[in-house]
């Protein structure tokens, strides 16, 4: 019987463009989008204890010393929690946690560790659940868990609950991101954010990814459409608007991901990245075709 799991990655994701297209009574913005997994990631080391009980371990990456550390009841935590409270299993779970993504970014780094917690102790604790049974369980963790349990890059619809997988080209990025986070629900809340975006084609997009010539400005694919958050998250963290700017210094298309604050750019070549301001970090990556965990399962 397996007692350990170790280098459990979560995938950073970044959302290529974010249309608000509407807004249901009970309040929840209807979206499109796509989700793009990348190759950087968060490492997770999983471990069993006896008497049911999580407990949760911060590792200092060499690479970022100073980041904060999370909160107890973190998603990883939760999503452990949630899976004994779905299943009755008795078993407990050790996790350390490597955080190597930024929080407060747009990248979908507290969601993808709790997937991965979900993924691992499946397996671990041998419950055997099938992935429609994890989906459901990671939606009621947060909106973006299904999609880093799915595995796939997705088109987007709904509130984020409707997940079409589509094949995307290969890219190399630059995400960089400001020492400030910036709130969901405020920019959410704000009256100046659009919400009636005109709906668009998953054909339209497709088509755009089957174009995959090479040239020295950032393909249409990755140029497709807005986030319709930036300019409000901008307002809320001028820091946005300076890292677009810088980006475009470098000859770079900047979008912002998610609700902010990380920016990410087209990037095939290296990038100096050493006239950013201070505090800020930096991060040069692949885009995946699947989730590291898909072949696992």
């Amino acid at each position: 019987m397996t007692t350990e799991l170790r280098h459990v990655l979560a995938p950073a994701k970044v959302n290529v463009f974010l249309h608000v297209t509407g807004r249901r009574p009970d309040g929840y913005h209807l979206l499109q989008s796509v989700f793009m997994l990348l190759d950087w990631a968060d490492e997770l080391h999983f471990a069993n204890r006896p008497g049911g009980h999580i407990s949760r371990q911060d590792l200092t990456d060499p690479g970022r010393p100073h980041s904060p550390l999370l909160p107890d009841n973190d998603l990883v935590v939760r999503a452990a929690q949630a899976l004994q409270a779905a299943t009755g299993c008795t078993q407990g779970a050790h996790i350390e946690l490597n955080k190597r993504l930024p929080q407060q970014a747009g990248l979908g780094g507290g969601s993808s560790d709790a997937a991965s917690t979900l993924l691992a102790l499946n397996q671990l604790w041998q419950l055997g659940l099938k992935p429609s049974q994890l989906t459901a369980l990671g939606a009621q963790l947060g909106a973006d868990v299904p999609f880093f349990l799915l595995g796939h890059n997705a088109w987007v619809e709904g509130v984020g609950e409707q997940l079409t997988p589509i094949d995307l080209p290969s890219a190399r990025l630059l995400v960089i991101k400001p020492p400030e986070g910036v709130s969901t629900p405020h920019i959410f809340g704000s009256p100046a954010l659009p919400r009636n975006t005109k709906q668009v084609i998953i054909s339209d997009f497709a088509a755009l990814c089957e174009n995959t010539a090479q040239t020295h400005q950032a393909p249409t694919w990755m140029q497709f459409g807005t986030n319709d958050l930036q300019t409000v998250a901008s307002q809320l963290c001028p820091s946005i608007q300076t890292g677009l700017e810088w980006l475009q210094s470098q000859g770079l298309r900047g979008r912002m991901t998610g609700s902010g604050s990380a920016l990410f750019a087209w990037a095939p070549h290296e990038v100096n990245t050493s006239s950013l301001p201070a505090g800020w970090q930096a991060h040069q990556c692949n885009n995946l075709s699947k989730h590291p965990l898909l072949s696992t399962r």
